[in-house]
């Protein structure tokens, strides 16, 4: 009896939810002393250490991205809170705006499923195999006359 409730306790344990924390998020003492209109982007990497991203188009967003989430056994892992802290610098690298983020400011996206068209055919694994036999150039510099 007792080993019967071991083995199930012991696999009933292996499906408890893993919760992980992702990402940088810096203190709450530290965004605090962020001056908007004072600091430069040097001032605030020392203060909150390196971004997680900058922005794409130009260098005048820093992101600052925390999350944590949770996975049940087997199934998708779900966001359970994200804190994003968005940093605005000016052309002069002069912080002007700090923005905090939530999970509920994101937005959910539709990935595409399509694929692009290529030029050619795609070969089997045979035609591969055997498609170049024949084709090497045996008049190269390592080649004897």
């Amino acid at each position: 009896m007792t080993a019967a409730v071991c083995a199930v306790a012991i696999s009933l344990s292996g499906c408890a939810k893993d919760i992980n924390a992702r990402g940088n998020l810096p203190p709450d003492e530290a965004v605090s002393q962020l001056q908007p209109g004072q600091q430069t982007r040097q001032d605030v990497q020392l203060i909150l250490g390196t971004p997680s991203t900058v922005s794409t188009l130009g260098n005048e967003t820093w992101y600052y991205i925390s999350a944590i989430t949770t996975q049940y056994a087997f199934y998708s892992t779900e966001e359970i809170e994200r804190d994003v802290y968005a940093l605005s610098f000016d052309e002069r690298g002069i912080l002007q705006e700090v923005k905090n983020l939530g999970l509920e400011e994101g937005e959910d996206l539709q990935i595409v499923q399509r694929e692009s068209p290529t030029m050619g055919r795609e070969f089997s694994l045979i035609e591969q195999l055997i498609g170049n036999l024949g084709r090497f150039d045996r008049g190269g510099p390592e080649a004897g006359p």
